[in-house]
């Protein structure tokens, strides 16, 4: 019997150098995989989509569980216009780490990216629902423009109203809301939201040619005409500053 288990005691002994290898062997390569993380993410701070792609596959391969790179992967193919690539990774990141919220928010942008308004409002409603998350007014914007799309326009500004009511300098909420109003053709709102929007936002050029459009709308052309310039002079090379251009001549200014 002593001898079983001095036998035994010298098993595990055995054993104790190769766990021990094992896990420092995990430990690096979750470093590396960091690291790599860290490379991918500075890429995507200056918008080479690709090269960060590259790095995150690499980190990937080091570390298949590290749901901060599964939604890295998610935010890059969004940006490359590959939105059902994205879907996949946001949902893997959520598999890994279902409390990862701010996962919510890409998942549900990947969604209005596809067009796919059933599935984004229940994403965002969902993520709406959580009182712990850090930015409510951004699934509150996103449901008054998923609501926009759906052509809900009264229950869109509900949403933009109550995002404003966490962050009431959300520019893009006032300029959801004055698209709402101008889709409602009550012009009178729809341009005190968009010169509240570009207020807050003065380089806000998407603002200045809905603005220009409502004002329009209501006849006060020389306003109008002010608005677009304001684009063209902003952004004069731009396909903005172009679309600006052919308002002035549709409205004969």
């Amino acid at each position: 019997m002593r001898a079983k288990r001095f036998m035994a005691a010298l098993t595990v002994l055995s054993l104790l150098p190769a766990l021990c290898a094992c896990a420092q062997n995990k430990a690096a390569l979750r470093k590396e995989a960091e690291a790599t993380r860290d490379l991918a993410e500075a890429y995507m701070g200056e918008g080479k989509y690709r090269l960060a792609l590259r790095q995150l596959k690499k980190a990937e391969t080091l570390n298949p569980e590290d749901s901060i790179v599964q939604n890295d992967l998610g935010l890059v193919y969004l940006a490359l216009e590959d939105p059902q690539q994205a879907v996949e990774h946001f949902e893997r990141a959520l598999e890994l780490n279902p409390e990862y919220n701010a996962v919510l928010n890409n998942l549900g942008a990947a969604y209005l990216a596809m067009r796919q308004w059933d599935k984004a409002e229940e994403v965002f409603t969902r993520l709406n629902h959580d009182l712990m998350y850090a930015s409510p007014h951004l699934p509150l914007h996103n449901l008054g423009y998923v609501h926009y799309q759906k052509g809900n326009y009264a229950k869109a500004i509900e949403y933009y109203k109550r995002a404003l009511e966490f962050a009431p300098e959300f520019s893009q909420s006032y300029r959801g809301m004055g698209r709402a109003y101008m889709a409602m053709r009550q012009y009178q709102q729809a341009i005190r939201a968009l010169e509240k929007a570009v207020e807050l936002a003065p380089q806000f050029a998407e603002a200045y040619l809905d603005l220009a459009e409502a004002y329009g709308a209501a006849g006060r052309r020389g306003e109008a005409l002010k608005a677009l310039n304001t684009v063209i002079r902003m952004l004069p090379q731009s396909a903005l500053a172009d679309r600006a251009r052919t308002l002035r001549m549709e409205m004969g200014l």
